[in-house]
């Protein structure tokens, strides 16, 4: 038990302290990949993999050359396991527990895109092939099904200036595509809601 009489310890002391989300921040969630999405992942070099396991929680940094994890369709990520140091923390993790998370980022771009689901690990050798990079296939493929994916604004990335002058890549979809995207029934118009998103951003930074 901690001895902090401040101890945020219960939902109810949660909802104390912080104003509900605005419905559409709730609503911004799809189950499926889709255009926008799969651009965004098209073009991140480096994603973070988040298990938890018997032996507690690994995030586990995964990159190469951006496109590097594959939409086999629109509810299944492929992702090579490149040569590393084999302690193999997230695949334990995962035959115990399959929940998995995965960040997306794109340097120069202010939005991550989340992914919740299930995933499990194949040797299949010819899905093994197919990620062969310089000759080198990996030994397997993790195999992720989508249950949640959304965007994630560019507060964080923006407090940090992480990319620092790194310019925003062409073409790359915008916060207003991908909450539009991923909210049903067409509610979100993307040109206001990404007009709206940058005045926010503005007087919400701290």
């Amino acid at each position: 038990m901690s001895d902090d009489p401040h101890a945020v310890t219960t939902p109810a002391q949660l909802a104390a302290l912080y104003e509900a989300p605005h419905p559409r921040f709730l609503a911004k969630v799809t189950d499926r990949l889709e255009a926008t999405s799969l651009a965004f992942i098209a073009a991140s070099p480096w994603c973070v993999l988040a298990t938890c396991g018997p032996q507690g929680a690994h995030a586990t940094p995964r990159g190469d050359a951006p496109g590097f994890v594959e939409a086999l369709d629109e509810r299944t990520l492929a992702l090579p396991d490149r040569r590393g140091n084999n302690r193999l923390d997230a695949f334990r993790d995962i035959l115990a527990n399959p929940e998995v998370a995965l960040l997306f980022v794109v340097p120069g771009a202010g939005e991550t895109l989340r992914v919740n689901g299930t995933a499990r690990i194949t040797a299949d050798p010819a899905l093994c092939a197919r990620f062969a990079v310089q000759g080198k296939a990996p030994v397997t493929v993790l195999l992720v099904t989508v249950r949640e994916i959304y965007a994630h604004c560019a507060k964080s990335v923006m407090r940090s200036r992480l990319w620092g002058e790194t310019p925003r890549p062409a073409g790359l979809p915008t916060n207003g595509q991908m909450i539009a995207a991923h909210t049903a029934g067409g509610q979100i118009d993307p040109a206001r809601y990404e007009a709206e998103y940058q005045a926010r951003i503005a007087s919400q930074m701290y």
